[in-house]
Formats: C-alpha cells, structure tokens, sequence
C-alpha cells in the first residue's frame, strides 16, 4: 500500500516524472522500466528469499546510467532520484561489493547530481546507508508497523525536491526531523 500511495502522490505533482520499479530479494526484476508514472498500475509485492541489497543497488544504477545515456541530451532528466527500501541487512550478493557500490553512488551524485534515499528496517540504516556513500540526510529509519508512513513521508520529500527543481532552487535532498519521528 505504502508504494501504491508514493506512486499515486507523484502522478498528482506538476510536472513529468518516470518510474522506474525493481524488486529484489535472492532475485532481481524489473517491474517498470522508465514508465510514465501516471500510467504505473498497482504494485503488488510478493516477499520471496534473502536481501541481495548490493546487486539490487549495483544492477539499478548500472541500467538507469545505461538508460539515461543512450536518451537524446534534450531528453535526459534534469533530476534523478533513487528510493531504496528495505527491511532487511545484505544477505546474499554475488555480483556487488559494498566498496563497489560506495564507489558507484559516490560517483553518481558528484558526477552527475543524482539522489539516494535509503529507508531502512530492522537495522541501522544510517550505518548501512553510510557505508554504501549515501548522504545521512536522505536517511531514515522505519519501523516495519509505520511502513505507510515510511513511504508518505518519502513522497513529501520528493514532491519537495521536484517543486524545488521546477523552480530553479537548489535540490535538497533531506528529510525533515518530523519526517523521521512519523515514520518510527
């Protein structure tokens, strides 16, 4: 449900935006590839296996970079966000280190100003997200009975970096402290 709202309440901002969706466990899948994200159905999550966190990280921003290159300059996103969400610790990758990946996200937001938001669940997220290169303001913990919270909280942030971004100000990529309270 928390996904299926984050969705509807980026369909209803100003301005286009694309969805691109992957699940993970022991397995990878793209669910939505680059979709226009009003034209996104419902997304039922079916929980299978173990936490491959690094290649689900690794494999994403391997394919959106390979995405966004190949688009015409004129197409290209001006504003890229990844949402990653998990309740669970790295388990079971095979093709990713957490260096790698470090290197990989560290890369992306200098280079070329993406953004990283880690929601994490049983585990400390700051720690985690830290140690993979992501910036602590775009972290939060989630208790798992607040999930629903967890993810209207990560909508208003986006919708605040998108209206940012429509405006020409600096993106902030940060969550509030009451965004972090309502979500715990």
């Amino acid at each position: 449900g928390g996904v299926n709202a984050f969705i509807q309440e980026q369909a209803a901002e100003p301005g286009e935006a694309y969805l691109t969706l992957a699940q993970f466990d022991t397995e990878y899948e793209i669910v939505h590839r680059g979709v226009p994200i009003q034209d996104v159905p419902e997304y039922k999550l079916e929980p299978r296996g173990m936490t491959a966190l690094l290649d689900a990280v690794g494999r994403s921003i391997n394919e959106a970079a390979i995405r966004i290159q190949e688009m015409k300059k004129a197409d290209r996103p001006g504003l890229v966000i990844f949402v990653i969400t998990t309740d669970g610790l790295e388990n079971s990758s095979v093709e990713f280190t957490k260096a790698q990946i470090k290197e990989m996200i560290e890369e992306r937001q200098s280079k070329d100003g993406w953004n990283f938001t880690f929601l994490g669940a049983n585990q400390d997220a700051f720690a985690e997200a830290g140690g993979m290169g992501m910036r602590p303001n775009a972290v939060a913990d989630f208790s798992m009975q607040k999930v629903g919270e967890a993810y209207e909280m990560t909508s208003r942030k986006v919708s605040r970096m998108r209206s940012q971004y429509r405006s020409g100000q600096e993106v902030k990529d940060e969550f509030t402290d009451e965004e972090r309270e309502a979500m715990k």
